[in-house]
């Protein structure tokens, strides 16, 4: 017996070694097939849950873009591509580029301005005349070749609050600590959203913001089903969406890792 422990042992820190050289697989899961948009869900302010009013959203070489060129007048329509389902825990990544193209009949602060929404309500629950859903935005910016700063990655609230150093904070938008990336160049951007306790941004790799508790509140979303402004109500879960508010963007490679959620959650 006594002969047998050092091999046993010895087997074990073998094994051990083998998954630090060979960590587990992390299982992404691609949202776009790069075809069509068939899994995702449409919802354009003034417009019905589904109407793709002057298609909008549209794939082309493989990538979901977002376009106006059917458009007579902008007049608001903020539009928003929503994932079919929901999530809570897990990581998001995809990766966007601004077009040249602005309707200049959008407000000015929609130049080289999108984002993902998350934790957003259900598109189905969205009425017709609603121009945000409740929901947390990862904001993408660009620069606007003034060499003035304009970070992206922020964190923009419609409906909703979160907790920045350790408090509710009131502004609708919270800035990055991202540099300003000018032109057409493809930025990744990456989330890590742990339900309704932490959130993280990343941009290229790096951290560049981080809060928490993000739950109904606030202001600027207008036109929802009163029965659905919960505030103080922690998000635990939502929808993701792609936005459309006036500047043409592409987005690709939009992946998502679904993380273990903790038994006190389930």
């Amino acid at each position: 017996m006594l002969s047998k422990f050092p091999i046993t042992f010895l087997a074990i820190l073998l094994a051990l070694n083998a998954l630090a050289t060979h960590p587990k697989k992390e299982k992404w899961i691609s949202l776009f097939n790069g075809k069509d948009i068939k899994d995702w869900i449409v919802k354009i302010h003034h417009h019905e849950v589904g109407d793709n009013f002057g298609q909008t959203f549209r794939v082309e070489d493989g990538l979901i873009k977002v376009r106006y060129d059917q458009y007579d007048h902008f007049n608001n329509r903020y539009g928003h591509l929503y994932y079919k389902k929901p999530f809570s825990y897990y990581k998001l990544r995809l990766e966007y580029r601004f077009t040249g193209i602005w309707r200049k009949d959008a407000p000015d602060y929609t130049l080289k301005n999108s984002g993902v929404m998350f934790h957003a309500q259900d598109p189905k629950t969205i009425l017709k005349e609603q121009d945000w859903p409740i929901s947390v935005e990862m904001q993408f910016l660009a620069g606007l070749g003034d060499g003035k700063p304009r970070p992206t990655g922020n964190m923009c609230s419609p409906g909703t609050d979160v907790f920045y150093h350790g408090r509710i904070d009131p502004r609708h938008c919270i800035n990055s600590s991202s540099k300003t990336y000018e032109g057409d160049q493809w930025v990744k951007a990456e989330l890590v959203v742990l339900g309704d306790s932490l959130v993280s941004h990343y941009i290229n790799g790096e951290k560049v913001l981080e809060y928490s508790k993000p739950q109904i509140g606030g202001g600027v979303a207008n036109g929802y089903n009163p029965a659905l402004k919960i505030d103080g109500k922690l998000l635990k879960e939502g929808y993701i969406a792609l936005q459309s508010e006036g500047q043409e963007i592409d987005f690709r490679n939009i992946e998502i890792l679904k993380l273990p959620m903790p038994k006190s959650q389930k």
